[in-house]
């Protein structure tokens, strides 16, 4: 991968030219300097306690020896002289990558650098003194060091930026191909394939949420972090909304937690599935979208509506046959009466109740049933035709 362009913190214009005997004995105390360093970042940044006893310590242990020796190879050039570009600040910008990888934070990556350059300023500055440097070079040297320090932790953070965007886009795109699989019925194995390059636990079921594009960053701040949101187009999504996969562990608590956390939203909330079926909970979260109800919307509390609508043509179909055996009467003795057969049907043939519903008088209520059985007959006993009727009038 191509390393990030940086733009140094400085220019490193600061001329020191230490003398070669000083430079030497600088040299020869770069191995115990840079253990020091890496010691003393274990003693005082927490987050870097263990990180020295595997492979990522070797690494660490061998930036920081490159960075001193980068730092003396700048140190003992002449006025006028080019500065070289050092390999250091390469290595500055992996190693930011690595610690990203690593879950260490910038804050952590900035500490230790903190650490490092003021224990090296330490060690180097007492090795100088000893080998004779004069006060005005010491100046220069102390002025070299901190600003090479700062080009050096200004890549690092660039690496490490630059690895949790790339990262955090890998992700993204993993959990895209995840919610994509899951919406387009995709085999188990392939589905499972693509959770685990996500990097995303599989929870007991999936709860699919149809909302408002305006109102999904106030849900997702109360739903569970693994919440998929697809981006891509999503088959049937109604222009202006969203669909969210939420969590949960498929019980009734589970259940009410999803919808208080979802409440002051117009979110149509499919039922908790298996993980593996999240389509049928999006499939039933978009025919109650279709219902146009108001409001936070559980689909639990319409399974009736849902029924009754799932196919509308076969309903008609179904009223129009129930109703047949009125088609010869006026259109408004056929609309009494097939309000009183409804009512009759709903109320389980207890007239008042009837009449109450209807605001007529039970002996009305009565007169049109028997104008029901005189053209129904024996059906109205029949349970088979009770059921018809009652899906077709419902």
């Amino acid at each position: 991968m191509a390393t990030h362009s940086v733009r140094p913190a400085t220019q490193l214009q600061t001329a020191v030219a230490l003398d070669p005997d000083v430079a030497e004995a600088l040299r020869s105390r770069l191995v115990e300097v840079a253990d020091r360093v890496v010691l003393t970042i274990i003693e005082e940044v927490p987050s870097y306690a263990g990180a020295f006893s595997g492979p990522m310590g070797e690494v660490i242990r061998n930036a920081v020896q490159l960075a001193l020796g980068g730092f003396l190879t700048l140190a003992t050039r002449r006025d006028g002289a080019a500065p070289p570009r050092a390999p250091a600040v390469d290595g500055a910008y992996q190693l930011g990558r690595g610690e990203a990888r690593s879950g260490r934070t910038v804050e952590a990556l900035l500490a230790a650098y903190r650490v490092g350059a003021r224990t090296s300023w330490q060690d180097m500055a007492a090795a100088a003194v000893e080998a004779g440097i004069d006060a005005d070079q010491l100046a220069r040297f102390a002025g070299l060091v901190f600003a090479y320090i700062d080009e050096l932790s200004a890549s690092s953070v660039a690496g490490h930026t630059d690895e949790l965007e790339s990262s955090g886009r890998v992700r993204q795109r993993n959990l895209e191909r995840l919610a994509r699989a899951l919406l387009t019925a995709a085999p188990a194995d392939a589905v499972n394939a693509a959770a685990e390059r996500a990097d995303w636990e599989p929870p007991g079921a999936l709860t699919a949420v149809v909302l408002p594009e305006s109102q999904v960053s106030h849900a997702l701040t109360a739903l569970d972090q693994r919440t998929l949101q697809p981006t891509d187009d999503v088959a049937g999504l109604p222009e202006g909304h969203a669909l969210l996969l939420v969590p949960s562990t498929g019980s009734r608590t589970s259940r009410r937690t999803l919808l208080r956390s979802l409440r002051g939203t117009d979110a149509v909330v499919g039922p908790g599935v298996d993980w593996l079926a999240a389509l049928t909970s999006y499939r039933r979260a978009l025919r109650c979208a279709a219902l146009d109800l108001e409001g936070l919307v559980d689909s639990d509390d319409h399974l009736a509506s849902l029924v009754l609508t799932a196919d509308p043509a076969a309903r008609e179909d179904l009223r129009a046959r129930v109703l047949a055996p009125l088609a010869d009467l006026r259109p408004s003795t056929a609309e009494k009466l097939t309000d009183t057969l409804r009512s009759w049907l709903l109320n389980h043939g207890r007239r008042d109740a009837v009449a109450e519903e209807l605001f007529v008088h039970a002996q009305t209520v009565r007169y049109r049933v028997q104008q029901l059985r005189e053209v129904y007959g024996d059906q109205l006993e029949d349970p088979a035709f009770v059921l018809d009727a009652t899906l077709a009038l419902a």
